[in-house]
């Protein structure tokens, strides 16, 4: 539903797709923030309509924050003349911190579950063509695998524990998967203060960080000015990109600088 360039975080249907969930026997909920508002309207439009959760039995990371948010707080909190500002921005950076990531599908752990998820929702909708989804989620069970080797194959010479530079942090699963970190540029949907910039751009030199990955959904003013001082490209790369594997192989060969 929702396509490259658009946020899933703030997305709003189009007449033409409310039209389709009236003809729709299932929606497949991944946990997205545009469906907490919508997928109330979508239930009661159709209400013959299954709503899926295939999300479940997936334990979400905590969304990505700044590295620098806490050294931040203790140098603002010196300046007493910002003392109830402070305070405020204190509590809505703990909100964030609470926060979970439903970037789910960037993991492929996750996405067998997924895949198992929405198998078992097709078998129980339609029963006669069971073999069918059988056979052909089996199928999709061996391109994860082969993602995942390829994967692993390209990553093999770098270091656990390597860095990788974001704009939005959408890619903490896989970095979880591979023992990567990820450094955010923008989070919590604010973008960073002047003295996070330069935190920023001295960690990127330090950690030797080979590009900054921006999507078309965000943008890319703030990633382009942190990449131009360290000398490195900035790459764009969806976590929408509806070619699901061939986009984590060449975020996994960006990182890897191949």
């Amino acid at each position: 539903m929702v396509k490259p360039g658009s946020s899933p975080h703030s997305y709003e249907p189009k007449p033409s797709q409310m039209k389709d969930i009236n003809n729709a026997d299932i929606y497949f909920s991944i946990g997205v923030e545009f469906e907490e508002a919508w997928l109330p309207k979508f239930a009661s439009q159709n209400k013959k309509m299954i709503i899926g959760n295939i999300a479940h039995g997936i334990e979400k990371l905590p969304m990505a924050k700044h590295h620098h948010d806490e050294d931040e707080h203790k140098e603002e909190k010196e300046d007493h003349d910002h003392e109830a500002h402070e305070h405020e921005e204190h509590n809505h950076d703990e909100h964030e911190q609470d926060s979970l990531d439903p970037h789910i599908w960037t993991s492929t752990a996750n996405v067998k579950i997924i895949a198992k998820n929405i198998y078992n929702y097709l078998v129980k909708l339609d029963r006669k063509n069971e073999a069918y989804y059988k056979n052909n989620y089996n199928k999709f069970l061996e391109h994860i695998n082969q993602t995942d080797r390829t994967i692993k194959k390209i990553l093999i010479d770098t270091a656990t524990g390597t860095k990788f530079m974001v704009f939005h942090p959408a890619w903490g699963y896989f970095a979880r998967d591979y023992g990567l970190t990820q450094i955010a540029i923008e989070a919590g949907g604010k973008n960073p203060k002047p003295k996070q910039v330069a935190h920023l751009i001295e960690e990127a030199k330090e950690e030797k960080v080979t590009a900054v990955f921006t999507a078309p959904e965000f943008s890319d003013k703030v990633a382009k000015q942190i990449a131009k001082e360290v000398g490195i490209p900035v790459i764009k790369v969806s976590p929408l990109n509806p070619k699901w594997s061939e986009n984590l192989i060449q975020l996994a060969n960006a990182i890897a600088n191949k």
